[in-house]
């Protein structure tokens, strides 16, 4: 049911009532999230002390939640709560993503000794709030209104800046956490403006009635790419994309490590969710004017200057979560290369790289915190010789950042085909693009194996060669992760079908 709100022509209330059940009944992985954050809150208000109970109810509530996402699968495609949501494939790919990061962001978060240390506040709040950014990004994934992108994005930012500032003992993470807060400010703020000229040349918010307002309409060309530049303000923030890629490093260096790479997963794939479902709905394939050109040429500028900027940045960094901050810019530059297609191939292959995207880089971020736990450093320097020392966790380490860098037999490197070859035959801008996108790669292979040189070819400067044990969940995790980054590297087929589905009929079954 196709149910936007008229404001000019309010329904009954009973006709309210009844569509607000109806959309209840397609709400319910959001409502279950809610109950959980509620769950978690009184939970560490009652039990006033560290307990291992708050994050294995954290677990379950998310494997729950994931339960009643399956279920969505038998729902029709449709807008519902007045056309502030939808109910489609494309959003219930991501909502398992959500929820696969959100579970091992906790796993993380379990085994991180700077959020367990005994100065360290009550993890009962870090772990409400980090279902609270899950459900933001939901809600991200689903929205189909201008004001329901921004408020979810609202959820999720509030929540980010807490977690990042979680450690207010250490100066690191408070002045991560300000920055993040003043350069989200400025997005949000560029964002809301745009919206609200975009509102004022087609009188709607929801982006099918916008969709259809331009198609059949002439507006100012000026104003509106002016409104368009404002919104990926909002967009360019959320997925870390050159220019509003200055908070990454920064904030990744500073933030828990388990919210660094939450962030570097989970809030770049919700950006890219609604920036997806904003490019290809709300902007009209055969416009009366060139703002579809526009929109085309601002993304492939800002692709191109996030592959370069980031990836010859990270080269000059010696902090291991610093270079990911500036490999996860790159990664945004790659990612953007599938969305201006703004085909049905090239959403596929940016859903496939964000799934493959989430393994390889919360596995290269846990091995991370795993190695700063016991050597208290992540510099690159220190890890001369842990080759060695942690045998399981080094390989791990060197083949996730072998799929960062997107060679074979990786999941990475299939990930990155499929970005390619959406590029190939579309003209000779893309091409152009994917052939900088390779160039750029290759330059990514200097500074990702740098650490697995530092880890194999050279010896520790202090002399120590006793081993290092991780602990068996811990190193069980670890290869766990390995393992999928190589199996969904050599059969891709079923995750590569699952995205294929869910793009198929993006937008097209909701204008029903």
């Amino acid at each position: 049911m196709n149910s936007q709100l008229d404001v000019n022509n309010f329904p009954p209330i009973e006709v309210v009532a009844e569509i607000i059940k109806a959309g209840l009944t397609a709400f319910v992985p959001e409502l279950c999230l809610s109950v959980l954050f509620l769950t978690l809150v009184l939970a560490d208000a009652i039990i006033r002390q560290r307990s291992a109970v708050i994050p294995v109810i954290a677990l379950i509530g998310l494997v729950v939640t994931g339960v009643f996402v399956a279920q969505q699968h038998t729902l029709p495609s449709e807008q519902t709560f007045f056309g502030m949501l939808a109910i489609d494939p494309f959003a219930i790919f991501f909502k398992y993503l959500f929820l696969g990061a959100g579970v091992l962001a906790i796993l993380i978060s379990m085994d991180s000794e700077e959020l367990n240390k005994p100065e360290t506040r009550s993890l009962g709040e870090y772990y409400a709030i980090l279902i609270a950014m899950v459900l933001g990004m939901f809600l991200m994934a689903s929205a189909t209104d201008l004001l329901m992108m921004y408020l979810s994005l609202e959820l999720v930012s509030i929540s980010s800046y807490i977690l990042t500032g979680y450690l207010k003992g250490q100066v690191r993470s408070s002045e991560a956490g300000l920055k993040y807060i003043i350069y989200g400010a400025v997005s949000s703020g560029l964002m809301i403006y745009g919206i609200s000229i975009l509102y004022g040349l087609t009188g709607q918010t929801n982006i099918f009635a916008i969709n259809a307002f331009l198609t059949a309409s002439s507006t100012d060309s000026v104003v509106l790419l002016l409104a368009g530049l404002l919104i990926m303000g909002g967009f360019g923030y959320k997925i870390g994309a050159v220019p509003f890629h200055f908070w990454s490093p920064d904030v990744y260096e500073g933030a828990p490590t388990p919210v660094s790479a939450f962030l570097s997963v989970g809030s770049k794939a919700a950006g890219f969710a609604m920036l997806i479902r904003f490019f290809r709905v709300a902007i009209p394939d055969a416009p009366k004017d060139t703002i579809a050109l526009d929109w085309v040429g601002m993304l492939a500028a800002i692709a191109l200057a996030s592959m370069v900027i980031g990836n010859f940045t990270a080269i000059w960094q010696s902090s291991v979560k610093r270079l990911l901050a500036y490999s996860s810019i790159a990664h945004a530059g790659y990612l953007l290369l599938g969305v201006l297609v703004a085909d049905n191939l090239g959403t596929q292959a940016v859903l496939f790289y964000l799934m493959a995207y989430t393994v390889m880089n919360v596995g290269a971020f846990f091995v991370t915190v795993l190695i700063a736990n016991k050597i208290g450093s992540d510099d690159v320097n220190d890890y001369k010789g842990l080759g060695k020392r942690m045998p399981l966790a080094a390989a791990a380490l060197t083949i996730f950042l072998i799929s960062l860098t997107g060679l074979p037999p990786t999941v990475g490197f299939i990930g990155k085909y499929m970005i390619f070859a959406s590029l190939v035959g579309k003209g000779t801008i893309f091409l152009g693009l994917a052939i900088i996108g390779v160039l750029t790669s290759v330059v990514s292979l200097y500074f990702y194996f740098k650490i697995p040189l530092y880890m194999y070819l050279k010896e520790s400067e202090s002399g120590n060669t006793s081993e290092i044990n991780f602990g068996v969940l811990s190193n069980a995790l670890v290869a766990f992760l390995a393992v999928i980054t190589v199996v969904m590297g050599l059969f891709f087929s079923p995750l590569a079908t699952f995205a294929k589905q869910s793009v198929s009929i993006l937008g097209a079954a909701l204008l029903r």
